[in-house]
């Protein structure tokens, strides 16, 4: 099964929306263009590589709304969505370059299985700017990056049980849920938790600042079930802060084995945004 061919706007937007928040990564070609033609057997292997992931192939003279729609320059260019939301570009027939941001953007084996967990939603991973993030108190050999990947690491405090998670987001997203997989002894008990900070906060500042929303986690949350949080406060959130002020034993380790939020970005892309307002090509407004 290789790429769906598209024929038209309708059809592009009845398969973006068939997608759901799987990763959809979208192909503008052309007949006439060498770069494409180049590169579309590589294509038309991706989804037996990738098969939880959609492929779509938009020929520009077809579909020249679609492509119009989508500021379309050249080609090959390959757009990628998540619930309806661009997330990345690439411009140009490079197969390492193209293969190595579906991978960045596939999510594993198990984040497809959670997309589903909670209706709507989709897992926020994506969207986090790594080299921003920031966990006081981790452990050497368990930093926080062990924790937003379900790949075996995971994060543990080291000198007590405290921990501050400082997440930032590449763009501005509603949080709806956070899950948090961890050992029922060793998992979070009491978490603050705090959004749009400007730097991340002391233990000081956390123990006493007023929190966005308090939780109380038990053993059953730490089994890998979305906590839900009130959504309505979480509308707006470039970045969210997480005190773990104790564990559910009080032991001197806590651990994380893995931590997802929830939610969706606020841009999420109006298909038809790029369009132009008035006239055809050439003429002048």
């Amino acid at each position: 099964m290789g790429a769906t061919v598209i024929e038209n706007e309708a059809h592009f937007q009845s398969e973006m929306a068939n997608a759901g928040t799987k990763l959809v990564v979208v192909d503008f070609t052309a007949t006439w263009c060498p770069p494409c033609q180049r590169i579309s057997p590589f294509f038309e292997q991706l989804p037996a590589k990738f098969p939880r992931a959609v492929f779509l192939k938009v020929d520009v003279d077809r579909c020249a709304e679609t492509a119009s729609a989508q500021g379309i320059s050249a080609m090959p260019t390959f757009i990628f969505f998540r619930n309806r939301t661009r997330i990345d570009r690439l411009q140009g027939a490079d197969t390492a370059s193209l293969e190595n941001k579906v991978r960045q953007y596939y999510g594993t084996e198990d984040s497809g299985d959670d997309d589903n967990s909670v209706a709507g939603h989709m897992d926020l991973t994506t969207f986090i700017t790594k080299s921003e993030c920031e966990c006081l108190n981790e452990a050497d050999d368990h930093p926080l990056a062990q924790a937003l990947t379900s790949g075996g690491g995971y994060l543990a405090s080291d000198c007590d049980e405290q921990l501050i998670i400082n997440l930032s987001f590449n763009q501005l997203v509603k949080i709806h849920s956070v899950k948090i997989k961890a050992p029922l002894d060793k998992g979070p008990k009491f978490v603050k938790l705090f959004i749009n900070q400007p730097r991340t906060l002391d233990f000081d500042q956390a123990s006493g600042n007023a929190s966005i929303q308090d939780l109380e986690l038990t053993p059953s949350d730490l089994e890998g079930n979305p906590v839900p949080l009130k959504f309505v406060k979480f509308q707006s959130v470039q970045n969210i802060q997480l005190f773990i002020k104790d564990n559910q034993s009080g032991g001197e380790v806590t651990q994380i084995d893995h931590l997802v939020l929830y939610g969706s970005p606020i841009s999420t892309t109006n298909m038809g945004e790029f369009k132009r307002v008035a006239g055809k090509r050439g003429e002048s407004h």
